[in-house]
């Protein structure tokens, strides 16, 4: 059995994969490999979630579970004047989002290793991100929630891709106790693209 994505060091032979991908207008060269999320291409969910978000060319952005880094490379590309924080427990994903982020000149990210928030606790971001690792299990993806609230500004956002039959439901309702505006703002292919405002 192959392990999965969600675990800091994937046992699975390496097996580099390169592709092409255009991301709000900008097309990006992405280097993957196995043991990685969605390794083969940028999945529905997380480009759903790219095309949609919007915050200002300032934000301090932390990207949650960012793989080999495709939501974060395009947050950096919205928050042109601010900082991208890109986190992942993966040491294989976080490896390939530094060799991407420097391929695609991607310069105002900092990317590490981190169990959930642990390498950024007592920070503080405008804007999070995720598309949450569904297969860690609803705790995990609830204290992704929670602990991201205490994380956030003043009036921040948390912008989350779920799928509806993988819990939006229910995450909706766990981000409705923490948050003052809980808001889907969009819906594609059973995916649900939340907004959640401190």
């Amino acid at each position: 059995m192959s392990d999965h994505y969600y675990t800091n060091r994937p046992q699975s032979a390496h097996e580099e994969v390169e592709f092409d991908f255009e991301l709000r207008g900008k097309t990006y060269h992405f280097t993957t490999d196995s043991g990685v999320f969605s390794r083969e291409r940028i999945d529905f969910g997380s480009v759903l979630l790219i095309e949609t978000m919007q915050f200002s060319e300032r934000a301090r952005v932390l990207d949650v579970g960012c793989g080999y880094g495709p939501i974060g490379f395009a947050a950096a590309s919205i928050a042109n004047k601010g900082l991208v924080t890109m986190i992942d427990i993966n040491e294989r994903a976080v490896a390939l989002a530094k060799r991407n982020a420097e391929r695609n000149g991607v310069s105002n990210v900092e990317i590490m290793a981190s169990d959930l928030y642990e390498q950024v606790e007592g920070r503080e971001f405008d804007v999070i991100l995720t598309n949450p690792p569904i297969r860690a299990g609803k705790e995990t993806v609830h204290h992704i929630f929670t602990e991201g609230y205490k994380l956030l500004a003043p009036d921040g956002e948390m912008w989350v891709v779920i799928q509806k039959k993988q819990g939006a439901p229910s995450a909706i309702k766990k981000l409705e106790e923490y948050f003052r505006e809980v808001e889907t703002v969009e819906k594609s292919k059973g995916y649900f693209i939340i907004r959640a405002k401190k």
